[in-house]
């Protein structure tokens, strides 16, 4: 229960940015596992990738929300990579396009969410 009530605190008091490392790192671990698995394995992978999937579709309602402060060519930056990442999810799962790449996007936005903490990864 205590180690419970630790995590609750820990998430809570963290910055936004912080939030979505930690998301981006949770869904790209969850590439990397399905990366394993036989491309064959649909159901073993449609997990990961519809979630990684999702992250994107609300990264993308977040950044065309009017109040979003992020600056305009951001936002249209980050609403174009959701547009791909849905396309190229699609071709991954007809067994047309690698899964890597998308590990690869993800940890690139991650590095660069890190860069901006002042820490390294």
């Amino acid at each position: 229960m205590t180690l419970r009530a630790y995590q609750q605190t820990a998430i809570s008091a963290e910055s936004p940015r912080d939030t979505e490392f930690r998301l981006f790192s949770q869904v790209t671990l969850a590439l990397v596992e399905a990366s394993r698995l036989d491309p064959k394995d649909l159901s073993g992978r449609v997990d990961a990738l519809d979630w990684n999937r999702r992250l994107w579709s609300a990264l993308a309602a977040d950044c065309a929300d009017p109040g979003n402060q992020l600056p305009k060519e951001l936002r249209a930056s980050i609403i174009s990579l959701s547009i791909w990442v849905h396309k190229y999810t699609s071709e991954v799962i007809r067994g047309k396009e690698d899964i890597q790449d998308l590990i690869d996007l993800n940890r690139t936005i991650m590095q660069g969410l890190s860069a901006r903490n002042g820490s390294a990864t």
